[in-house]
């Protein structure tokens, strides 16, 4: 197998709009990469691409050495040794679960052992083998899920695209194909392409997250560094909890800022125009005794801790956690541990 390759990757419907502008990307042979962003942002349509559904406007998309498409030509999907994943699952209602996970084998016409040894198989690396004769109508979602991953599995592809695969099953039913996913990826060694537009299933999932809001790449980087160094307001905004406060800050290298920096920025308070924006996540909000005096505007009780929500004096907002109850219209004294500089 090889890496894939975006290169400088674009689709234009003839709105007057790209739907993907210029996205250059590689994902290494072997990577599970997350496209991630909300609705309309294009995330969709790069995989389309990927897959031969659509054909770029410019750029390019190559698999090693080897052009599957650009603006001139286009390796036809069937011969790109790709599968597909979709939010449906797509399955043949009137065929057993055996027949759907082997309907790849039988298009490439292979039969016999063969046959019915790859389809065991499949069907085993995701723990369907006692429901081979079933129909699609007697299983569960997350059981048409994981159908739909042998019958990608069957054929060995070399890329592996899933389409918002989770979107509709319930909670309980995404955690449980969240591990079916990993396994999956473990198992297949398949280079893995996940679209979705939830920032949690991408970190789960993920060795990689790109980050894309209309047509564009923010930001492609492992979940715990997207987390912990997001690039700008939209990519902080989209990956974890967090609020996003404007201060007066002095000029320096380091983004990454603790309470001897932020304290004085917070203590000028109104008048100083705002010269940048900080990340504060809500587990980095501490009650301290000599911090700043905010307002609870919202609590929210989740089991372990409350959720706050803060008003600062200036009036802008702060999440934070405690394990203690805190009541609307109380004032909470805070300091910042760390912050990160969009």
């Amino acid at each position: 197998m090889a890496k894939l390759i975006l290169n400088r990757l674009s689709k234009d419907f003839g709105t007057g709009k790209p739907a993907v502008d210029d996205v250059s990307l590689t994902i290494r042979d072997g990577g599970f990469l997350a496209l991630l962003g909300p609705s309309g942002c294009g995330k969709t349509t790069v995989l389309r691409m990927i897959a031969g559904f659509e054909q770029p406007s410019d750029g390019s998309i190559l698999l090693g050495e080897r052009v599957l498409a650009d603006a001139g030509s286009m390796v036809p999907p069937e011969r790109r040794n790709m599968a597909m994943v979709f939010q449906s699952y797509a399955l043949w209602p009137h065929m057993t679960v055996a027949d759907n996970a082997g309907y790849p084998l039988k298009v490439r016409g292979i039969s016999g052992e063969r046959y019915r040894s790859k389809v065991a198989a499949a069907l085993a690396a995701v723990r369907l083998e006692n429901y081979a004769n079933r129909r699609p109508s007697e299983l569960s979602g997350g059981q048409r899920q994981r159908v739909a991953l042998a019958r990608c599995l069957v054929t060995e592809p070399d890329v592996v695209l899933l389409d918002e695969p989770l979107a509709n099953l319930d909670r309980h039913l995404r955690q449980e194909m969240e591990e079916t996913f990993r396994e999956f990826h473990i198992s297949s060694g398949a280079t893995m392409i996940y679209v979705t537009h939830d920032q949690s299933e991408a970190m789960a999932l993920a060795t990689d997250v790109a980050v894309m809001s209309q047509g564009k790449l923010l930001q492609v980087a492992p979940p715990a560094e997207l987390y912990a160094r997001p690039e700008g307001r939209l990519v902080g905004s989209l990956v974890g909890q967090g609020a996003i406060v404007s201060l007066a800050l002095p000029q320096q290298d380091n983004r990454e800022l603790d309470w001897s920096i932020l304290a004085p920025a917070f203590a000028k308070g109104k008048g100083v125009s705002p010269t940048g924006d900080i990340l504060v996540r809500p587990q980095d909000v501490v009650q301290d005794a000599d911090g700043i005096r905010c307002r609870v505007t919202s609590s929210l009780y989740e089991g372990e801790r409350y959720a706050l929500r803060l008003t600062l004096p200036d009036g802008q907002s702060l999440r934070a956690y405690s394990r203690d109850a805190a009541n609307v219209g109380d004032f909470i004294p805070v300091a910042i541990r760390a912050a990160w500089r969009l």
